[in-house]
């Protein structure tokens, strides 16, 4: 069985299941009338929405109530030292805990190794929340570019039956000129869909760093306060 059997079984499926086969049966037609390279869209749909999934969940798992965990830090540093402060981050999960434990352990050796150490910290965190971003932005270039390739090709394919028989009549460009539309229509959908996606995850990443550089600041202060009561 070919691709574009199995996508109209997978259509046919997903009718069956909701009861309401109007719309999925015509995404069906549509997609096997639009030719070879619907296939690499939908492939970069499919595995697009796979790294932006991913990404949601690692984002989802890495939030934390910054404000409460910095007042936890803070009433550890008061009641039982550095080392209460670095238990209570090693037991916290997020980028922001894990930019605390860091500075925490070189607090012994001055706030500007510790400072240091958040700064560096804070940048590789950075890298793992951007992580699989750069992919969604390839798949988001790539789809309506392989759609325009579809258009060519259905226009070359419309210009060989002009060709063939030596006149011009709808019926005979109507299918080159199918393959042209829909290719296009498709690659532009899924750019569109994952650039929904795309800037949804980098403006939920712009709010982790933002609240990552925020509580650095109040862990600095608040080793220097500590330096100063001791």
């Amino acid at each position: 069985m070919d691709f574009s059997g199995v996508i109209a079984i997978f259509f046919n499926t997903i009718a069956q299941a909701t009861n309401d086969g109007g719309v999925l049966n015509w995404l069906s037609s549509k997609y096997e009338a639009g030719g070879l390279f619907m296939h690499p869209i939908l492939g970069c749909l499919i595995v697009g929405l796979a790294f932006c999934i991913e990404r949601l969940w690692t984002l989802t798992r890495s939030k934390t109530n910054t404000k409460k965990f910095i007042l936890q830090v803070k009433r550890a540093l008061d009641n039982g030292g550095i080392e209460q402060a670095k238990q209570l981050c090693a037991n916290t999960r997020g980028p922001v805990a894990s930019v605390f434990h860091a500075g925490l352990l070189r607090a012994d050796e001055g706030l500007e190794a510790a400072e240091k150490a958040i700064i560096a910290y804070g940048g590789i965190e950075m890298g793992f929340l951007e992580r699989g971003t750069i992919w969604i932005s390839l798949f988001i270039s790539l789809a309506p570019m392989l759609g325009f390739t579809g258009t060519v090709q259905g226009m070359i394919t419309a210009f060989d039956a002009i060709k063939e028989a030596a006149q011009i009549s709808p019926a005979i460009v109507a299918d080159g000129i199918a393959v042209a539309l829909l290719t296009t229509l498709f690659g532009l959908v899924v750019a569109m869909i994952l650039q929904v996606f795309y800037n949804f995850i980098v403006s939920r990443i712009d709010r982790l760093v933002g609240d990552m550089e925020e509580a650095s600041i109040e862990l600095i202060d608040a080793l220097y306060e500590l330096k100063v009561k001791k």
